[in-house]
């Protein structure tokens, strides 16, 4: 929360007084919530050339979800946006409202009509998840033929069945020109209060080799910045959306209210989300905003690393984040369908397909690393594995699994469900080439390698830079 909007201490009685009406107010928002979500499985609304329609957009879908136009007909639309983002509704994504802010309403004529089609809502991902309303044309032709099929439908979440999603190239190569992202851990913050920028951002990227994604970001990055600090720091990131689009950012490392420092920010707007790390541990960030499945399969996220105590010195740390790739068309965004139905094209570390095969990771022969792997999916698990070499120690999720004793204990693989992290130690025995994959190896193939060349070996065969 911003410091101007602090509010001063209320007296006990006011505090109480204000949880009640609290609750009373979260109460009516449920039952208007399940009202809402019977109405927009009513039955069609019925239209004529000279009827009014009230139709409502919430977060994610529209009532009502149908209606009845007559054929030949015009009829007036008073379009009021409900929900806590900003929504429109475009016949066939092309003519309709504006872009309405929160609680504002439009009214706007549509038709007329000869065949059955649909309106929806424009906004990225938000037809997807639900917010189309069916326009039946009765006593005309229905579109798409006597299949019932409609104007409009999608193949694979283009929005355009003629426009083809990007397609990946395995044995591709990056420009010469390409640069892969740092997989250094950054050192920790300075002092115990970090004051951090973030800008939400839209961004054209690339993914893989040939493959151009609009990504949504944080600081034009995926993923976004990796943090770094220690139990007891306090991190207070202003973000500012500097997008299109409304987006938001949840820090798991923090205690805060959902309700307040994870709030969707409109275009050009700014909030401070303050937090005091009190426990350990590699953490996720992710933006919130709905459906926070596309804004996290589309690039929201990434790290922030929380030293334990007395953690033991290694010669250099690496952090390693895993992610799914969903492809769109060629320079659009990533497709929210395939991402419903797990339908990922690739799955990558730190956000390019084979980044560390291109440009593997020079170490030296017995000196200590550390790898900080966190899951950030969003819907893949992780089973990080580095071929030729054994963890002897293993810290996952805020826990030591694995620490060097006289039983000798030695581990191969750390396994991540989404939103999960810890971090691995180890060594390498000698020179050579090392890979390291997820070892759920249908994935391998998908992106999820990269390689340590240990020592003077030769790389020309891993075809990078």
């Amino acid at each position: 929360m911003e410091a101007s909007d602090t509010p001063s201490a209320a007296p006990q009685s006011g505090w109480w007084f204000a949880t009640f009406v609290i609750g009373v107010m979260a109460l009516i928002v449920a039952v208007i919530g399940v009202v809402g979500a019977f109405g927009r499985h009513s039955s069609a609304v019925d239209a004529s050339p000279t009827t009014v329609i009230e139709v409502q957009l919430a977060d994610l879908y529209i009532t009502p979800s149908s209606i009845d136009v007559a054929s030949g007909a015009t009829v007036q639309l008073h379009v009021r946006n409900a929900g806590a983002m900003a929504h429109d509704l475009k016949v066939e994504g092309t003519s309709g409202t504006q872009s309405l802010a929160p609680g504002t309403d439009e009214t706007i004529t549509i038709g007329p009509f000869q065949a059955s089609t649909e309106a929806w809502c424009t906004v990225p991902g938000h037809k997807q998840a639900g917010m189309v309303m069916r326009i039946n044309v009765t006593g005309g032709a229905t579109a798409g033929g006597d299949d019932g099929a409609t104007t409009g439908s999608t193949t694979s979440g283009s929005g355009d069945p003629a426009t083809a999603n990007a397609t990946l190239d395995p044995a591709a190569v990056p420009a010469a020109d390409w640069k892969p992202r740092d997989p250094v851990l950054p050192p920790k913050e300075s002092g115990t209060v970090h004051d951090i920028s973030f800008d939400a951002t839209e961004k054209l990227i690339e993914v893989a080799p040939g493959v151009t994604q609009m990504m949504w970001t944080f600081n034009d990055q995926v993923p976004g910045p990796t943090l770094h600090g220690k139990i007891g720091d306090t991190f207070q990131i202003t973000l500012t959306n500097k997008g299109t689009l409304g987006h938001s950012i949840d820090f798991h490392a923090s205690k805060v209210a959902w309700s307040d420092e994870m709030r969707t920010i409109q275009p050009g707007e700014s909030l401070v989300y303050k937090f005091t790390a009190d426990y350990a541990g590699a953490f996720m960030y992710h933006c919130g905003t709905a459906p926070a499945l596309h804004h996290i399969g589309n690039g929201m996220y990434g790290a922030i690393i929380i030293d334990p105590p007395n953690l033991a010195k290694v010669d250099k740390e690496f952090v390693m984040i895993q992610s799914e790739l969903y492809f769109g068309p060629l320079g659009q965004p990533g497709d929210l369908t395939k991402m419903v139905d797990n339908k990922w094209d690739a799955v990558v570390f730190n956000g390019y397909h084979n980044q560390y095969k291109h440009s593997p990771l020079h170490v030296e022969a017995d000196k200590q690393y550390r790898m900080w792997v966190v899951d950030d999916g969003p819907n893949e698990n992780s089973a990080f594995h580095i071929v030729g070499t054994i963890f002897d120690t293993v810290f996952k999720e805020g826990a030591y699994q694995l620490q060097p004793d006289e039983t000798h204990g030695g581990s191969q693989v750390l396994d991540l469900q989404p939103a999960q992290g810890g971090f691995v130690e180890f060594s390498f025995a000698e020179d050579g080439l090392y890979p390291f994959v997820t070892h759920k190896f249908s994935n391998v193939g998908k992106g999820a390698l990269g390689f340590f060349a240990v020592g003077d070996v030769d790389t020309s065969a891993l075809g990078g830079h």
